[in-house]
């Protein structure tokens, strides 16, 4: 996944995003005030654009507080701040650019080194080191530069734009012009320092939890006392467990065993039964099906984890909901997430998710799997993973080539050139993107860190274990590397610093999922081309419906919390496994013929990165749509092209890249031709 910590200026202060945000009890500038400095400000300088004045004033205004001074000095600040001429207007603008890629990207890299304990394979995690790994360096920054005026010098001369607003005049914009408007995204509300930490610390400790939340799958044991999983075997929740489950489908003699009772242990995690003692232990061995716990052989009394994985999302809840003040228009986590931060409203996703979800060739699709199969299907075969030409190929035989390759991380760096080289770039545009990406030892599953600033490097975190790197492990680092590679492409070939970056994090995740879906191509093992591109369809129409349906369980949940604001953690599990069993009764079961599975709460995301899961589909969409669009194509080309583009808005930047905008009919439709023809 792309990391989510990374400190950046307009993520922080995206807590909002509508004109008038403000704390109504502390508005101290009137409307009358504010027509009172504009027609000042016209009489001074006749050629004044009247609409850009107009809503630089306001905005200003509405973030001017008691503290700030009083009415009569706010229109003396508006006087000696506001720039009328254009030129000079550009000249300023190009300034601030530069301080904030040098703010930016510095607190970026001051959060990579107080983090490196908690996030690289790296020594034992002391409460010192999860104090200062927690500890946001720029949380102050946005509330010193409101107490030292530059927030109101940017807001009254680099206004906010709404997302409506954009979408109107996006397409008439330079990129001058876009820039500028994205540096009106910074100062959109006021925040305390205090919450804006209180944010990053509950995050960053539902982070370790999930981090350290390993099975000993050595451990496990069959009722009847048996292992089927390798001694030493250790998997994250849910990432390596559920790509473990895939890989068993390969397996035909004990696979059916092994991804049962993988499925059990999930549900185990998920209604919080499983024992706590064998959570990140080699001590104990655990009958998942039972759930009895043996140690030497002998069994022994434990406890169940105590709702610890709900615990985690009440802190985060709690921590972002007191944010809701500050952002009256956007008065919910839920509002800041996606009509802010994706810049899509939650509606419009939940609609595109249930059409999609609903889809009549899904039921077909689910048949077609059952019949692959010689079985009725599971509720774990929402990770089927037949379709993809890999999963003929022994996962043994990759892991022996991955390891042999990649037995550290600095072979996986010095590999990247030669990468890069097979997906098309040329030799010295490889090495330019190689030299700016290093790879560091995960202590978790892996993920990508981006830079903040021309002159520094983005981070590869891959997991990597001392008989080198498995399968697994490979496959996920070549999705962080798309994720590394966008970063890099979206940083060091945008123009203006203020448009770097991508419209919201659905669009890198379409770009790892490209890299991935090419990583035998990548190991230099034949896969069956001329039936790949069928296969391909029906494989990612199917992902496309397990990501769709984390995403509808996790909207569902986060809507429940605004309604519910005090609930436990014993209540908040009962939502969670109720709203998962909802999402699965109306979208799953007529596709499975399988009733009440709680199966979608088990992913890692709803834990530690509130409502992120909607975006894994939104780029699945996205990325259907580019590789629909990149067909004959020269594949680094255009990949140099589209994320050239920078910080457009979602469907501008869509558009751009493939001239349509986004949408899921293009997956049905493609699912639709490869039904219909005869399969191997």
């Amino acid at each position: 996944m792309k990391n989510v910590f990374v400190i950046f200026f307009v993520i922080l202060a995206a807590c909002s995003s509508s004109k008038g945000r403000r704390d109504s009890s502390s508005v101290i500038i009137t409307e009358a005030d504010i027509r009172i400095v504009i027609e000042s400000i016209k009489a001074d300088f006749p050629a004044a654009a009247g609409t850009l004045l107009e809503k630089g004033v306001k905005h200003a205004a509405s973030l001017w507080r008691s503290k700030d001074g009083s009415g009569a000095d706010f229109a003396d600040f508006v006087k000696q701040n506001y720039i009328p001429d254009p030129v000079k207007r550009k000249a300023v603008f190009s300034k601030i650019s530069g301080y904030f890629e040098s703010l930016s990207g510095n607190f970026n890299e001051i959060t990579l080194d107080l983090r490196k304990t908690l996030d690289l394979s790296k020594g034992e995690i002391d409460d010192i080191d999860r104090m200062f790994g927690n500890y946001s360096a720029g949380s102050h920054v946005l509330e010193d530069f409101y107490s030292n005026k530059i927030a109101f010098a940017v807001a009254l001369n680099f206004p906010y734009f709404t997302l409506a607003e954009k979408e109107a005049l996006g397409p008439e914009w330079s990129g001058e012009d876009w820039a500028m408007a994205r540096l009106g995204d910074i100062f959109v509300s006021r925040v305390p320092a205090e919450i804006d930490q209180a944010v990053v610390a509950a995050t960053g400790n539902a982070g370790m939890y999930i981090a350290e939340y390993n099975i000993h799958m050595g451990n496990l044991r069959t009722e009847d006392g048996r292992r089927i999983f390798p001694e030493g075997m250790v998997l994250l929740s849910h990432w390596n467990l559920r790509d473990e489950l895939k890989a068993n489908y390969a397996d035909k003699s004990n696979g059916g065993e092994k991804q049962e009772m993988i499925y059990r242990v999930m549900e185990r995690i998920i209604r919080q039964e499983i024992p706590e003692v064998v959570i990140n232990s080699p001590d104990y061995e655990w009958a998942p099906f039972s759930n009895k716990v043996t140690r030497s052989h002998e069994e022994v009394e434990t406890i169940s984890e105590p709702d610890t994985r709900y615990s985690h999302v009440i802190s985060i809840f709690k921590a972002l909901k007191a944010l809701d003040p500050y952002n009256p228009e956007m008065n919910s986590a839920i509002l800041r997430r996606f009509s802010v931060e994706m810049e899509i409203a939650q509606e419009e996703v939940e609609a595109m998710f249930k059409s999609y979800l609903g889809s009549p060739q899904l039921i077909e699709l689910g048949k077609l799997i059952s019949e692959r199969l010689g079985r009725e299907l599971r509720p774990y075969d929402i990770w089927y993973d037949g379709f993809k030409t890999r999963s003929t190929v022994a996962e043994d035989f990759l892991t022996s080539k991955t390891s042999a390759l990649y037995p550290d991380p600095e072979s996986f760096k010095k590999a990247m050139p030669s990468l890069l080289r097979k997906l098309g770039w040329p030799a010295e545009r490889a090495n330019y993107i190689a030299d700016k990406i290093v790879v560091d030892p995960a202590r978790g599953s892996g993920h990508a860190w981006g830079a903040a600033m021309k002159g520094s490097v983005s981070h590869l975190r891959t997991r990597i274990s001392d008989d080198g790197m498995d399968y697994k492990g490979y496959n996920i680092a070549i999705h962080e590397f798309g994720h590394n590679v966008e970063q890099t492409i979206s940083l060091y070939d945008i123009e203006n610093y203020m448009m770097s970056g991508v419209p919201n994090t659905g669009f890198t995740e379409a770009l790892a999922f490209m890299f991935q879906s090419r990583d035998l191509m990548l190991l230099d093992v034949s896969e069956d081309q001329g039936n790949k591109e069928r296969m391909q369809t029906l494989d990612r129409a199917w992902s496309l419906m397990e990501i769709m349906g984390v995403g509808m369980v996790e909207m569902k949940v986060w809507k429940w919390l605004y309604e519910n604001t005090e609930a436990t953690p014993g209540q908040l599990k009962a939502q969670f496994i109720s709203s998962a069993v909802e999402v699965w009764n109306d979208y799953f079961g007529p596709v499975m013929g399988v009733q009440d599975s709680p199966i979608l709460a088990i992913y890692s995301h709803m834990i530690e990165v509130p409502l992120y899961l909607p975006n894994y589909a939104y780029g699945q969409i996205i990325e259907s749509q580019i590789e629909e669009y990149l067909k004959g194509k020269d594949f680094a080309g255009e990949t140099d092209r589209m994320f050239r583009q920078g910080k457009l808005t979602p469907q501008q930047w869509m558009e751009g890249a493939v001239g349509k905008k986004i949408s899921p009919q293009p997956v049905i439709d493609a699912l639709n031709a490869a039904l219909k023809s005869p399969l191997p």
